[in-house]
This record gives structure tokens, C-alpha cells and sequence, in this order.
């Protein structure tokens, strides 16, 4: 069992991944900082995911006493990157792309502690049912997904309707792996 003894600090705004570390029992504080969020060219999703986890990781320096975990989430379909949404327009883009649809969610971590670095992504495959036209805007209007990786949320509407199947971690598409967390956080004890 893993036993807190250092603050933790969640460098992350998403109300998905505060409610998955306080499932885990722990306390935490939030603690944002500007990042740059561009990768370079040729990485695969995976990799992408834990470079801008890694990169938000590095802007809070070397952590002695204190655990901070970041972490970024890719949604990617036949290896376009669906990141968030910046309009209507483009939300509506990505849900009729995702719509009849098996696509991945790759979500990188890192966990900076002791000096040190740790890092690691998990990867779940999403099968979606069709959307059609009136069901886009019903959920653009209902749920305004701009917040999310690939215009979606999984805990939602979007989740309890449309998701057929997912193969691997649900906690990963709501944008946490947190078996792997939890691991992780257990060998640094």
C-alpha cells in the first residue's frame, strides 16, 4: 500500500484528473505553470504524450520534498492527433471523424520526486457507435467538450452512449492511468 508522506502537488486544471487522485485517497494541491505544449516532428502518439507530460514535468525544476505529477492526453485516429477543440467547428469536425470509429487515447505521466524524473504513457482503444448529425450538436451544446482531448468525454453522455467498447484502462481516457499511477507511486515510497 502506498503511504503519502510527501505533499503532492497535480500540476493539472482537468477536474477528470483531480477527481481520479482523490479517488486514490491522496492529498494534493494544484499547481499550474505555462508550458509550451508543441512536440517535435516524428514522434508517435505515444511519444508525444509523454514528451508534453515530461515538458510540464521539467518548468517545475529539480522536486526534492514534494511529488509533482503531470500528465497529457493524445486521442489519435489512424495516427492523426485529435487534440482540443478550439470552436463548435472543429469539435464538430473531430465527432464526426471519431463517429463509427476505433481510435486510441494515449496518456503520458510523469512523476518528478527526489530529483528525478519517471515517466511512462498508457494506451486504451476506444470503439465508438455512429453519431449522427442531431446527436453532435446535442452534445456540443449539452456537454461543450472543449476541454477534451478529441472532443469527447468518456464519464459523460459521450461515454454512456456512444462508447461500445474500450480495451485498456478507462481511467486512461478520462486522462489518468491510475493503476500505473498508483504502482509507480508505491516503488517511490
Amino acid at each position: 500500500m502506498f503511504i503519502q508522506k510527501y505533499p503532492i502537488i497535480l500540476a493539472s486544471k482537468s477536474p477528470r484528473r483531480q477527481e481520479l487522485l482523490k479517488g486514490l485517497g491522496l492529498d494534493f494541491t494544484i499547481e499550474l505553470k505555462e508550458v509550451d505544449e508543441s512536440y517535435p516532428e516524428g514522434l508517435n502518439p505515444a511519444d508525444i504524450a509523454v514528451y508534453i507530460s515530461n515538458q510540464k514535468a521539467l518548468a517545475f525544476g529539480a522536486s526534492k520534498d514534494t511529488i509533482v505529477i503531470t500528465a497529457d492526453t493524445i486521442v489519435a485516429l489512424h495516427n492523426e492527433i485529435l487534440g482540443k477543440p478550439k470552436d463548435k467547428d472543429e469539435a464538430v469536425q473531430m465527432l464526426r471523424k471519431l463517429s463509427g470509429s476505433t481510435h486510441q487515447v494515449y496518456t503520458g505521466v510523469t512523476v518528478n520526486f527526489n530529483r528525478s524524473v519517471y515517466s511512462f504513457y498508457d494506451l486504451t482503444t476506444v470503439h465508438c457507435s455512429t453519431l449522427n448529425e442531431e446527436e453532435i450538436d446535442f452534445y456540443i451544446e449539452n456537454y461543450k467538450p472543449f476541454d477534451k482531448a478529441g472532443s469527447y468525454g468518456v464519464q459523460d453522455w459521450f461515454g454512456l452512449a456512444k462508447v461500445e467498447k474500450l480495451e485498456g484502462s478507462y481511467t486512461n481516457v478520462m486522462g489518468l492511468p491510475t493503476e500505473k499511477l498508483y504502482q509507480l507511486l508505491q516503488k517511490l515510497a
